[in-house]
């Protein structure tokens, strides 16, 4: 099955409310033309430099000598029926946005994914940064066309930009308003200058935003409607062209043999079959079967269930299908029953804290998943950005600015999730629970436990996906030997999201999507104005002015070390808050695949990137 995660995704979207709150936007007054000492620059990250030096020849997860040809058939469940991906109307089909494994349109840097955030020269040939990140040039490399051989210009960019900032997704209408001023300042080159935030200060993200925005062809789309679904052909400047398509069932892409960055270094090694075609399935049992029947090529498996128990087939066992477990170093989603702070029993930390070790992980995951998960012990889980037991160096001189607002044991302790391998030492993290419950004043009567004020505890754990409910239940049983009554509600999608961005429900399991480099997101995900304003994702009511400077401190940091430092503070201060009783992640790709198909042996730093695969039966 086709997943988004088989490379990562850049960002998770920023909420449609938020736009509620962004200004229409209304072009500044440029500044004089920027100094010609900006340096030339052929690459940009985040913090730091990048790893790969001017002149490099390939990414080190492809393989430049792979062999060009052959089909890849992909399957994945669902269906689609727009052409445009860059609108909120219709679904469009894999392969055709400009994230993952993008196909026919193309940005104006391409991604690495050997580090958290750096981007090479794509369409831009090298760009030039103002030193407080203020503005950026993107120049245009002259070679660059679009498959119909009209050539890509400065006209294009500008035509992009408007026209996203205006009627695309959110997330670009959202981060595009940012920009104070767009001109062209030659026919193949295109600045772009930032508002500064209410404190004065850039976001450092925007050059590598912008430098990640697809660009569209002006000429191709004069005269259309750019808000309305669509199933007229595309023109774009990638790899692929659409050859054809069967609406909501299949698409076909076919190399474009006149694709003008082949010889690119950030493209070599990459995008190697001549065809790719993606069929569409009702379900994902009906997947499962067409992959084992041999209709489409690869899988990846996000079942642990299915991995283990759904791939005793003839093929896996003579090898004509290679099942893999491919780790991975990119930062997993946390995945936790988030504990609703704004509800007054949340409110107590101490309930809070002993809810911690009223989870039973390890039965959990060896019963009904096989061993296959790991437990959640961040909120940046599987990555470095994960706070180590103890702080230490940067990370305590950080902590240290707050040490009077802290919890002293902050210091001291470590604030991931109580461990219980065995049954017995899971019956002494409840007993663990019960004192520290005890301790401040709950008392239990007739089986049921009591808050210090004559309250008895009692939630609701609300849910929309039924498959979720056999592990709710099991926490449920756990809490009841804690006197604890929770009950299960599983509603469906509609009723779930009013009540989710409403704030309403006591407890309800949440995942949070984190990349290797860290941002603005954090606000929304923990920051107090958040915690106020429905829609957000702060999802527990987190409201601490610790919290607010260590997540506002993230996004400036200049150097890795320094956000790195950032990050391990925020997650740190967060899983000491206790506002999520954590559940678990997998760490790897668990990838399914015809054994024609092939893949270097070096995993990028965030794992398995499709577009470096090869068919090996291709002639050569």
């Amino acid at each position: 099955m086709v997943n988004a995660a088989l490379a990562p995704r850049c960002r998770a979207a920023i909420f449609v409310l938020l736009l509620a709150a962004t200004p229409a936007f209304a072009a500044d007054t440029p500044p004089p033309l920027a100094p010609a000492s900006w340096p030339v620059q052929t690459a940009l990250a985040m913090v730091g430099a990048p790893l790969y030096p001017p002149g490099f020849t390939h990414f080190n997860y492809a393989n430049p000598d792979a062999p060009k040809g052959g089909l890849l058939k992909l399957g994945t469940v669902g269906s689609f029926n727009s052409l445009n991906p860059f609108i909120v109307r219709g679904d469009p089909p894999f392969g055709l946005g400009s994230g993952t494994m993008s196909l026919v349109y193309e940005s104006l840097m391409a991604r690495c994914w050997d580090e958290p955030f750096t981007l090479y020269g794509l369409i831009a040939q090298n760009v030039q940064v103002a030193p407080d990140r203020s503005a950026i040039i993107f120049n245009i490399d002259p070679r660059a066309h679009f498959s119909d051989g009209a050539p890509v210009t400065a006209d294009d960019v500008l035509f992009s930009f408007v026209t996203l900032r205006d009627h695309g997704r959110p997330n670009h209408r959202l981060y595009y308003r940012k920009v104070a001023f767009a001109r062209k300042l030659s026919p193949h080159s295109v600045e772009f200058g930032f508002r500064r935030e209410a404190d004065g200060q850039i976001d450092r993200e925007m050059p590598l935003i912008m430098g990640l925005m697809p660009v569209l062809p002006q000429h191709d789309w004069q005269g259309r409607d750019f808000n309305q679904t669509t199933l007229r052909i595309p023109v774009g400047s990638g790899p692929y062209k659409i050859a054809s398509l069967d609406v909501g069932r299949s698409i076909t892409y076919v190399r474009d043999p006149h694709y003008w960055g082949r010889d690119l270094a950030v493209m070599r090694g990459l995008d190697n079959f001549n065809k790719i075609r993606i069929d569409y399935y009702r379900d994902d049992s009906i997947a499962l079967q067409a992959f084992k029947a041999g209709q489409y090529d690869l899988r990846r498996e996000t079942d642990p269930t299915k991995w283990a128990t759904g791939y005793d087939f003839p093929a896996a066992h003579d090898g004509r299908v290679r099942l893999e477990h491919l780790a991975h170093h990119r930062t997993e989603p946390a995945y936790g029953f988030v504990l609703n702070t704004r509800r007054p029993l949340f409110a107590d930390p101490v309930l809070r804290a002993a809810l911690q070790y009223s989870f039973d992980f390890h039965w959990v995951n060896k019963d009904l998943f096989y061993g296959e998960y790991k437990r959640v012990d961040s909120y940046f889980p599987n990555a470095d950005l994960a706070a180590p037991p103890l702080p230490a160096g940067k990370e305590l001189d950080i902590l240290n600015q707050y040490r009077a607002q802290l919890p002293p044991d902050i210091f001291t302790q470590p604030v991931t999730p109580p461990a219980a391998p065995t049954e017995e030492k899971f019956r002494d993290n409840l007993l663990h629970a019960a004192k520290m419950l005890a301790d401040a004043g709950y008392d239990i009567r007739d089986n049921q436990l009591y808050t210090p004020k004559g309250a008895p505890v009692s939630f609701e754990i609300l849910l929309d996906d039924p498959s979720e409910e056999k592990v709710a239940l099991v926490w449920v049983r756990a809490l009841q030997r804690l006197g604890i009554a929770a009950r299960v509600h599983t509603v469906d999608s509609a009723q779930y999201q009013a009540r989710l961005a409403g704030f309403d429900y006591d407890v309800t399991p949440v995942r949070w999507f984190n990349s290797l480099s860290p941002g603005n997101e954090q606000m929304y995900y923990w920051g107090s104005a958040a915690a106020d304003e429905k829609g957000s994702r702060n999802y527990a009511g987190v409201h601490d002015p610790v919290v607010d400077a260590l997540a506002a401190a993230i996004p400036q940091a200049a150097t890795r070390a320094d956000l790195v430092a950032a990050t391990h503070a925020l997650d740190r201060v967060l899983m000491r808050g206790h506002y999520i009783v954590p559940l678990y992640y997998l760490g790897a790709d668990d990838i399914a695949s015809w054994a024609k198909l092939k893949h270097p042996a070096t995993m990028s730093l965030y794992g398995n990137v499709l577009d470096a695969w090869w068919d090996s039966t291709a002639p050569q």
